[in-house]
């Protein structure tokens, strides 16, 4: 399935979720509940958001966009995060007036049932969207299945707080739930946030297909015999494409043929250790340095 596909499977779940849980708290009156169903809402929203992005991420390379449109999935995971700060906000609200004012609950038995019913549903939604998103390299779509586990978390911890309160009388619990439950959601809505922003400044790949870029090079480099060496490796991921820049120096003695060829085999060895990957190497003969080397203004330097 695409990432198109899991979305959509997503919303789905999240309008099934919706009228589970909206449901779930009307025969309850439960806050802790409420919570759970506000979040629902987030997941609609963010599922469809998401939706657009990578709808528009897909999209291929035109005039006013030559390096794709990649960076849309970006906006999406932001969009999630601050979506899920304003539900929080709206819990938190919630759970302070019931803290209050607290009630007892009503027909409990058949709340639970339906919030765990809705959990069932999210999870399964939730981990086959977040096998697709490592298969499809999709911050979009790891953003919303990450999200959806938080939301199965949150329901299976109401589900638990609201058993203690039944069995206890404990009312005040209710709302200390959803509480727990707005503290819960916030911190992922802030790590969402986090991660588009650092997406959008550029920032540089991970450790691991990193260490696997060097060690490409410095294979290739060996097989040299060191007459071939690389330098001001630079990096960034946009969405499901990560790139590489970096200086590749040759014998001066070579022609420009042979040295064309060697860089044709190390681009598609890099492509293969780092799926997504697009390499931009620039050729120069052993000893050369650019202008931005010699100024120091050199970004991969």
């Amino acid at each position: 399935m695409t990432p198109q596909h899991w979305l959509r499977a997503s919303i789905a779940a999240a309008v099934l979720t919706i009228a589970l849980k909206t449901l779930a708290w009307w025969v309850t009156d439960s806050v802790g509940l409420l919570s759970d169903a506000l979040e629902a809402f987030v997941n609609l929203a963010g599922a469809t958001f998401a939706l657009a992005m990578v709808t528009i991420a897909a999209r291929p390379a035109d005039a006013d966009h030559p390096f794709g449109h990649y960076k849309a999935e970006y906006f999406s995971s932001g969009f999630e995060g601050i979506l899920i700060i304003a539900a929080a906000a709206a819990i938190f609200w919630a759970a302070a007036l019931r803290l209050l004012h607290p009630q007892p609950l009503q027909q409990l038995s058949w709340g639970l049932a339906l919030a765990l019913l809705s959990a069932a549903c999210n999870g399964a939604v939730a981990w086959g969207m977040l096998r697709a998103a490592r298969v499809h390299r999709s911050v979009a779509l790891e953003g919303d299945a990450r999200h959806l586990f938080t939301d199965v978390w949150t329901s299976t911890g109401v589900v638990a707080g609201l058993l203690v309160a039944w069995a206890s009388g404990w009312h005040w619990l209710d709302p200390a739930i959803a509480l727990a439950v707005a503290l819960n959601i916030l911190k992922e809505g802030a790590r969402l946030v986090w991660q588009a922003s650092q997406g959008l400044m550029d920032e540089a790949l991970a450790p691991e297909p990193l260490a696997r870029i060097e060690a490409t090079l410095a294979r290739h480099a060996q097989a040299s015999g060191n007459a071939v060496r690389f330098d001001s490796l630079g990096s960034r991921r946009a969405g499901a494409r990560s790139f590489v820049q970096l200086h590749m120096h040759v014998p001066a003695s070579w022609t420009l043929g042979e040295a064309a060829r060697q860089r044709s085999t190390v681009e598609a060895d890099l492509m293969a250790a780092v799926p997504g990957l697009v390499a931009t190497i620039e050729l120069l003969p052993v000893g050369a340095t650019t202008v931005f080397e010699r100024t120091g203004t050199d970004p991969g330097a």
